[in-house]
């Protein structure tokens, strides 16, 4: 095992380029076009060439709204894909950590969600995940599903940094403030996944490990609320601080319909593998330091 790698997908993904950052053993990290779900002969090439130990599933199509009219790209990528790189984890033996959403869920239910709890996906997006997750439980391997929300990062396109870049140009910004969830680094979501791959390589598997678990930042907030919040963090650089207007998800129409309260409950986690992912405003404020700071290196 020491010699051979825990192979990532998802390209330069915002979890992908985290899980590499932070790992102490070997990664092998890919994306397209040598690995594509939408190729299926490359998922079997890589697989054995790499001859990993772990595999970590980061790949997705992830447009939420281009997915309603672009199906059977999203199908392609969350659930054909996975399923096929699941059949080759379960005849080899290899273990696999699988990542899906919190748009499983219909955000009606009014607490944080559990495992258990029924899924009911509003769009696309999560109805092709929820098959991702339902393809991979079926084939046979060891899989780890962790479903998680709202993942940021210092670098990529998420709504951390769209926020910044709305914020040095317009000093009025309308954020929706009636959906629930919980904002998630993906600095923090690759640690956790890399401390389930330390105890998979240390202990081996245990049927505790497998199925569904939730895996995102402590406590909750609203899009309006991490904004608020991003600009509060970003002033201690200096950053200049917007209005940051609150308004209602009907006034903000987008092809697909989004939970209204996505919140997820990780006891799960914290049960079998005793982790509990940061706080969100901490993840929040490492983030915003790192954005900065790597700002001001590449100004010198």
């Amino acid at each position: 095992m020491s010699e051979q790698p825990i192979l990532v997908t998802g390209g330069s993904g915002q979890l992908a380029l985290a899980l590499e950052a932070a790992a102490t053993r070997p990664v092998r990290r890919v994306g397209r076009p040598d690995f594509d779900f939408d190729r299926p002969d490359t998922i079997a090439a890589v697989f054995r060439q790499a001859a990993p130990w772990l595999v970590i599933n980061a790949a997705a199509y992830t447009a939420v709204d281009a997915a309603e009219t672009d199906a059977d790209a999203a199908y392609r990528a969350n659930r054909d894909g996975p399923a096929e790189l699941a059949r080759l984890c379960a005849a080899a033996g290899v273990p696999l950590i699988h990542v899906s959403t919190d748009y499983v869920f219909d955000g009606a239910k009014g607490a944080p969600y559990a495992e258990t709890d029924r899924t009911a996906p509003q769009g696309v997006y999560g109805a092709s995940k929820l098959a991702g997750e339902a393809a991979v439980l079926a084939s046979g391997a060891r899989a780890i599903i962790l479903r998680t929300a709202w993942v940021y990062s210092p670098t990529g396109k998420n709504f951390v940094r769209t926020m910044l870049n709305a914020g040095r140009t317009r000093d009025r910004l309308t954020v929706v403030a009636d959906q629930k969830g919980c904002p998630t680094t993906a600095a923090d979501l690759g640690a956790a996944i890399l401390a389930i791959a330390g105890r998979l390589a240390d202990s081996g598997w245990d049927d505790r490990y497998a199925g569904v678990f939730h895996a995102v930042g402590t406590g909750w907030t609203t899009w309006h609320g991490l904004a608020t919040a991003v600009f509060a963090e970003a002033a201690r650089h200096g950053a200049s601080q917007p209005e940051v207007v609150p308004i209602a998800t009907a006034d903000w129409p987008t092809a697909a319909k989004r939970p209204a309260d996505s919140r997820l409950d990780c006891t799960r986690l914290e049960a079998v593998f005793g982790l509990r992912l940061p706080p969100w405003g901490d993840g929040l404020r490492r983030t915003i330091d790192n954005i900065y700071g790597a700002e001001i290196h590449a100004t010198e």
